[in-house]
């Protein structure tokens, strides 16, 4: 499955500016935009820009120092981000708040910091916001607070540093088995006591937090609850259900906000508070690397390394699915 994944990762299908303004115009006429041929005519090439820019962040960061990884990595996303947008708001950016980042942090960090208890503030504009709800149609309330050790937790690849490190009694996720066909998901039971449900609330539950995918339980059976789902999980990350990067997919053991977000959001809030820290908080961020002081750094490392691989994967797939609906529409 995973070799499948990482064949459709260099987004050669997009090289083509035919392939991509034809890729365009499908998405416009399909929100019945009068000017779909014009648009797409207009938009291919900066989506292509994107694309190519977003790109050579990523290549660049593979081979640059940790202290200015944040930076490159952040901005790559941002990149990317931009092509994606173009293929759902063919007028972007049309106004100057959608350039702005969307989120704030504290400028100046205060003495006892600690990067996990940091925090990120969600502005009312901002390329945060309109990402959100034009990609994942999910509406970001302004002043709303993230912290980094609750972002850090949407990462699937971070539960084990984290059962390891922090002495928790019980993981933050369980793996799940998934078929794609037929489209059959095996959830342990043991996420019933984790949730402090009965089978029957569990059903209900799960069904209603599939982010719109039909779950019909089948049956009990061993160590597993059975369900049906109208079609296989993509790994963009359809809550509750997290997709790991060994090509599984996982559910959360705690019902939290955070884990029914789409982990782009948790990549984004993360890369761009240590993207800032990198440049503005210099002397703390130096500290942090060179004495190995706090295991935010091993948080902090772990997680570079699986987003400089997942957010372009994610992005990606997210590309890549609506292209092939498009294409066999």
């Amino acid at each position: 499955m995973f070799g499948n994944i990482n064949r459709a990762f260099s987004l050669s299908v997009f090289r083509s500016a035919d392939t991509a303004q034809h890729f365009l115009q499908q998405c416009y006429r399909q929100q019945q935009r009068d000017d779909a041929v014009q648009r797409s005519y207009t938009n291919c090439y900066p989506f292509l820009y994107y694309l190519e820019h977003g790109q050579n962040f990523y290549t660049v960061a593979q081979q640059a120092p940790l202290s200015i990884k944040p930076v490159l990595l952040f901005y790559g996303m941002v990149q990317l981000l931009k092509a994606c947008l173009l293929t759902v708001d063919p007028d972007y950016p049309e106004s100057t708040s959608v350039l702005a980042h969307g989120v704030s942090t504290r400028k100046r960090k205060k003495q006892g910091y600690e990067f996990l208890d940091d925090e990120v503030k969600i502005q009312k504009n901002g390329l945060f916001t309109h990402f959100s709800e034009k990609m994942f149609h999910v509406k970001q309330e302004a002043g709303e607070k993230f912290r980094m050790g609750t972002l850090l937790q949407r990462i699937c690849e971070l539960h084990e540093t984290f059962f390891s490190l922090d002495g928790r009694k019980k993981p933050l996720s369980l793996p799940i088995v998934h078929t794609a066909s037929p489209p059959v998901l095996a959830i342990p039971k043991t996420i019933l006591d984790h949730y402090h449900m009965s089978l029957p609330r569990f059903i209900q539950y799960i069904s209603g937090e599939g982010q719109g995918r039909k779950l019909v339980f089948l049956r009990e059976e061993g160590e597993f609850l059975y369900f049906e789902t109208e079609s296989s999980l993509s790994f963009i990350g359809e809550g509750p259900f997290l997709f790991h990067l060994n090509g599984t997919y996982y559910i959360p053991t705690k019902k939290e906000k955070i884990f029914m977000l789409p982990e782009i959001h948790a990549h984004y809030l993360l890369l761009y508070n240590l993207s800032m820290i990198s440049r503005y908080e210099t002397e703390w961020w130096s500290e942090l690397l060179h004495s190995y002081s706090s295991k935010a750094y091993i948080f902090i490392l772990q997680f570079l390394s699986v987003s400089a691989e997942k957010v372009p994967l994610l992005l990606n797939e997210y590309l890549m699915q609506k292209f092939f609906s498009k294409t066999n529409a």
